[in-house]
């Protein structure tokens, strides 16, 4: 790389560090950077992940007040969820052509946009069908167990929007405040690519600089990152969410 690309690099990780703690879409800024700069898509995907790992865990330390108020067994139950799943990910991004899981990410990602932005609503009409419509959901259901595991494989195979997938599951699955549930997503996605990294590490091809340009910049933007998440309001929060994979969604259908 030139020294031109190297910053490029840099850039990108800042730059997918902060969404990584917002809005969570990160590899939708990383990962096609990666491909410009002529990097084989798997090898891409795998050094992005690896890239961002520390942009993940400054997101966390960002985010630790917000993880406190998740009460101690959805936390534990998110982050096993995720990490188990995510192993499924990897196996699968390893043994799968790089096209057959990608094709069907932007639909997802569109339909969990429609959940995020819908969930308010939902998550009124679910109250008012349960047996105690006024006490707030603080126990996760099988479905929301599910659906943890399964948004954990997918950011073990690929994790383009993964961010907007976890927010759309723990948001409609828990009545948590918008800014706790982007810390709970942070730390679940952090958890996944963690175990995600550590295969990738073991028997899969990594382009080591590119990973540590990418390492450099998500660092500071993790951090930076969620200390912008705890302020935006909930509202708006959820519109940026909805707008971010939707641009996700249509730049991978092109």
């Amino acid at each position: 790389m030139t020294g031109a690309e190297h910053l490029a690099v840099i850039a990108a990780g800042l730059g997918a560090g902060v969404l990584t703690s917002t809005v969570g879409v990160a590899s939708l800024l990383s990962f096609p950077v990666l491909i410009a700069l002529g990097i084989p898509p798997v090898v891409a995907n795998v050094s992005n992940t690896i890239g961002l790992l520390p942009g993940s865990m400054s997101g966390v330390v960002g985010y630790r007040r917000e993880i406190r108020e998740v009460p101690r067994p959805i936390t534990i139950a998110v982050v096993v969820l995720c990490a188990v799943g995510s192993i499924g990910g990897v196996v699968l991004l390893l043994a799968l052509p790089p096209g057959v899981f990608a094709a069907a990410a932007p639909w997802l990602i569109l339909f969990t946009c429609l959940i995020v932005g819908a969930q308010p609503r939902i998550s009124r009409w679910l109250r008012a069908r349960s047996d105690h419509p006024h006490e707030l959901r603080t126990s996760m259901s099988p479905a929301t167990y599910f659906f943890t595991a399964l948004t954990g494989v997918y950011g073990g195979y690929f994790g383009a929007g993964a961010g907007v997938m976890m927010m759309a599951v723990l948001g409609l699955g828990l009545d948590l405040e918008l800014r706790v549930v982007n810390g709970l997503k942070t730390l679940s996605l952090l958890a996944a690519n963690v175990v995600a990294g550590a295969i990738f590490v073991l028997i899969a091809e990594i382009d080591w600089t590119a990973a540590a340009l990418l390492a450099a910049g998500s660092i500071v933007g993790g951090y930076v990152g969620a200390h912008i998440g705890r302020r935006i309001p909930g509202g708006l929060l959820r519109t940026l969410i909805v707008i971010a994979g939707v641009v996700a969604a249509v730049l991978m259908l092109r």
